[in-house]
């Protein structure tokens, strides 16, 4: 996968870089990084919880990830361009659209959020059978740009 534009960076050149994963591996994660190398996808959304389950500090502005496809090999870098937490009842149209899974509405696009975050494989990551959403939920809104294709 190529993007024009944009730098091709050696895997050499990854060093040191954390790992960032979208969703888990599978078909989800290989349509959001098709939407990521397009340049349809350009925010992302998180439980703040997901991050005290993993031990993770939280992202932050100006920071660079690798995004990995499903097998665990790099495809891209991306660098935060803004991190801000809000609650689930706050996100706005703008965050949904831009998350470029085609949501026309922040109605579908917490549906379908809710439907990941409330999924088997979810609940397992978190460690906890009865995870649950609600609009006071805290989340971690993050917007990011495509800085390179990993080649």
């Amino acid at each position: 996968m190529s993007t024009p534009n944009l730098p091709s960076l050696s895997e050499a050149s990854l060093s040191g870089l954390p790992i960032l994963e979208f969703a888990f591996p599978g078909p989800l994660r290989e349509q959001l990084i098709t939407a990521i190398l397009d340049g349809t996808k350009t925010s992302t959304t998180g439980t703040r919880l997901e991050y005290d389950v993993e031990n993770e500090a939280l992202p932050m502005t100006g920071a660079r990830e690798i995004v990995i496809d499903s097998a665990g090999k790099p495809v891209a870098v991306i660098e935060m361009t803004e991190v801000r937490i809000a609650r689930l009842d706050d996100v706005d149209l703008q965050h949904a659209i831009d998350e470029g899974e085609g949501y026309e509405s922040v109605a579908a696009w917490r549906a379908g959020h809710e439907s990941f975050w409330h999924s088997t494989k979810m609940r397992d990551a978190m460690g906890d059978p009865n995870f649950t959403v609600d609009d006071d939920t805290l989340l971690v809104l993050q917007r990011f740009r495509l800085v390179g294709t990993v080649s």
